[in-house]
């Protein structure tokens, strides 16, 4: 029995360290700025721009964006597509619909649809990426945190844009402590909120998407471009949000002041 003992003590040991190595493997998101932080802060539409290209010409393969209609891409606060650019961007899309006659069709895009799966259904996708289901974009950045701690978050938000960022920036060779553990198929990334092993190859690389604008197209550059875009396909109403957050601040401010105001008028004669 105490042999026994021994043996499962030794093995919970291994386990324990096990996962402490790969704990310590697991890194937080990199503490790269964006224009649309702080209370004030707005999107870059040029970078929105260049964000939906790239989501357009790399991600769009695998992943989804079904929140978002073709037409958002025109609203205030967003890239600032025209509806003629819009119109354009639907077109190079392939919706599914149904015919006059109840008959499935692949029929050109149009502003009114939303961004169509690049896959009939889960099942699909499943097998077209070695068992493992790209996630839908249309709210990544609120849905992964880049870092945690409550007071960290209440100041600093959940970080999913840099998140986003960090994850396409975050392919590395595996260090030879967890190399032996590395599964089939998978990629070393110490960013992944879910492990360090990826199914997602590295799917940026430096000069990959050119820019309409000219400007610069690093692998750096890309990833921030479209976490940047995926941050405003979350959030589409920031900057409207924002706006009228600091008018009731600003009416707050004043009614405080009229009230003080009529406070001492009304206790003037008591005091």
């Amino acid at each position: 029995m105490k042999k026994l003992a021994s043996i499962l003590v030794a093995a919970s040991a291994l386990v324990a360290f096990s996962g402490l190595a790969h704990a310590e493997a697991e890194k937080s998101a990199k503490p790269v700025g964006f224009s649309f932080e702080g209370p004030f802060g707005t999107f870059d539409k040029g970078q929105l721009q260049r964000g939906y290209k790239v989501y357009k010409e790399v991600c769009a393969a695998c992943h989804s964006m079904k929140f978002v209609a073709f037409r958002n891409l025109a609203d205030k606060g967003g890239p600032g597509f025209t509806e003629a650019q819009v119109k354009a961007l639907a077109a190079t899309f392939k919706v599914h619909d149904l015919n006059d006659k109840g008959e499935a069709v692949d029929r050109v895009g149009l502003p009114s649809d939303y961004f169509p799966s690049p896959f009939a259904n889960d099942d699909a996708a499943k097998a077209a990426n070695g068992g493992a289901l790209p996630p839908d974009l249309s709210l990544i950045t609120k849905s992964r945190e880049g870092w945690h701690g409550t007071f960290n978050q209440l100041v600093n938000g959940i970080g999913g844009p840099q998140y986003v960022y960090s994850l396409l920036t975050g392919f590395e060779k595996e260090p030879e402590d967890v190399a032996k553990d590395k599964p089939d198929g998978k990629y070393y990334n110490p960013y992944f909120q879910n492990g360090i092993w990826i199914a997602m190859p590295p799917p940026l690389s430096d000069g990959q998407v050119t820019f309409d604008d000219g400007a610069p197209n690093k692998l750096e550059d890309e990833a921030k471009d479209v976490a940047a875009f995926l941050a405003w396909t979350a959030e589409p109403k920031m900057e409207e949000r924002k706006q009228v957050g600091f008018e009731v601040l600003i009416y707050l401010a004043i009614l405080a002041g009229l009230l003080y105001g009529v406070k001492r008028k009304i206790w003037a004669a008591i005091h």
